[in-house]
């Protein structure tokens, strides 16, 4: 009988010092597999489709591309999790608003560096005379290019989504796969009994393989699904409080086995997480379970962003970029350091090449890089997504002259609760603070959505001067 496949060992932001600590360190050495991961997995990275929960952050960048904590975006979670699990080759499958993920990638990862001995590439979705259609779903998405992994040399497929915050050892992901012999092992997190029917749930046996599927299950149906936890790891008192396992939409997939269940079994199923991998099981496949019990979020909405980001300014934040051995990597923008004048900060993370001038005050805010904040503005519960670019003082003079409006937030402006996408100009003496607590409202034309209550302003937009939102 097959060993359990154990949990991941717990992520906790700060247990290697005292809260605000400048650096973390994870406990647990990566996992070395034999044959290496850089030769023998490949890692696939599912960009999603249109992004429409994140809409208006993906209205002109594809879902994975969407900044992330100042200096980050958000394919950058799953990339570098790959680097430091020394999964060297990368594609990355996306069919919306492709140019800026694929610019980001060709900047940050495949010009030597970290990534010298392998490669992160954009798949796009593409027609062709055997398949006319663009991607259907997850499964669709990877049959599609069937023909270009295949011809990879590797014994595993490392299926990824690009929407997730975590920081995750695939090394241990891939060694407890090969160690119970599975054909399939999908990543799970326990759960309480609260949060477990908004997500698909697995039923184990005492060896950790998967018998049962049920899809956001409700009242005795969502009982039925209960588990003992102790089986992948938990302790007792843990296994008690989260008696349910929930997918996370990770694979691994032995090679035949993928490659079989595309292109035989299931040629025209369009998802891994219903179709394709209950399919296995009922196939007789081995697909087994393996607990990752640490920090994870889906940010695959706006307040699930927005949240996910701000949390990032907690003292002891659950996901720490701070974390020395197992860092996150980005594109290096050679910008100058952040310069702060005579101005109040607070519980704030600040991204390269700001300027906050006089009088400004910004708390509890995220500040992305070459933010522009002018005199007296005052940024609370904020994520600034900063710009693409600077502009001269010679051209934002010119702008002002003509009664137009630079980038950055103008002088004397209050914005707070609210998403400030890139390029945006505000103007001066701007309110952006949902007064009147408006939930949900579309006003494209001037240059904003509301989504949960928290205001978006688009990307590259303008809010003349005097403006309340």
């Amino acid at each position: 009988r097959a060993a359990p496949v154990r949990a991941a060992p717990r992520a906790q932001a700060g247990k290697a010092g005292k809260v605000n600590a400048l650096a973390t360190e994870t406990e647990a050495a990566p996992v070395c597999l034999a044959p290496p991961a850089n030769s023998s997995v490949l890692g696939i990275i599912l960009g999603g489709g249109a992004g429409s929960r994140l809409y208006p952050l993906t209205k002109k960048r594809a879902k994975p591309a969407v900044p992330l904590g100042a200096n980050y975006r958000l394919i950058d979670i799953p990339v570098s999790n790959c680097i430091n699990s020394e999964v060297r080759r990368v594609y990355c499958l996306t069919q919306y608003n492709s140019a800026s993920l694929n610019r980001h990638l060709s900047r940050a990862y495949n010009r030597g560096g970290s990534f010298q001995d392998g490669f992160v590439e954009v798949l796009a979705a593409q027609q062709s005379p055997t398949n006319p259609d663009w991607f259907q779903g997850t499964a669709d998405a990877v049959r599609q290019y069937i023909w270009l992994f295949e011809e990879a040399k590797c014994e595993e497929y490392l299926i990824l989504a690009g929407d997730h915050l975590y920081r995750m050892d695939y090394g241990a992901f891939v060694a407890a796969h090969r160690e119970a012999s599975a054909d399939i092992t999908v990543s799970a997190l326990p759960m309480d009994e609260e949060r477990a029917e908004a997500f698909g749930l697995m039923k184990i046996d005492d060896t950790g393989r998967i018998i049962d599927f049920a899809e956001k299950p409700k009242g005795d149906a969502l009982k039925a699904m209960a588990v003992d936890t102790t089986v992948l790891g938990l302790d007792a008192e843990r296994a008690k409080e989260f008696p349910y396992i929930a997918s996370m939409g990770i694979y691994v997939f032995k090679r035949d086995a993928l490659l079989s269940l595309l292109k035989e079994h299931f040629p025209t199923a369009m998802d891994f997480g219903s179709e394709v991998i209950p399919g296995a099981k009922d196939l007789g496949m081995k697909v087994q379970a393996y607990l990752f019990d640490g920090y994870w979020e889906d940010i695959g909405t706006i307040k699930a962003f927005y949240d996910s980001n701000l949390a990032l300014t907690d003292p002891d934040p659950k996901f720490s970029f701070f974390d020395r051995s197992a860092p996150i990597y980005t594109q290096s923008r050679y910008l100058p350091p952040s310069k702060i004048m005579n101005s109040a900060v607070s519980q704030s993370v600040i991204g390269d090449g700001c300027l906050i001038k006089e009088g400004a005050n910004v708390e509890h805010s995220v500040v992305g890089l070459r933010s522009v904040i002018n005199e007296n503005v005052t940024v609370k519960d904020c994520l600034l997504m900063g710009a693409d670019y600077y502009e001269t003082e010679a051209e934002a003079a010119k702008l002002l002259a003509e009664g137009d409006v630079p980038i950055g937030i103008g002088e004397g402006s209050v914005v707070q609760n609210c998403i400030i996408d890139k390029n945006a100009r505000i103007g001066k003496n701007v309110q952006i603070i949902n007064k009147e607590n408006v939930q949900e409202a579309e006003n494209e034309a001037a240059g904003y959505w509301i989504k949960s209550g928290i205001i978006t302003i688009i990307k590259g937009s303008t809010i003349p001067d005097g403006t309340v939102i």
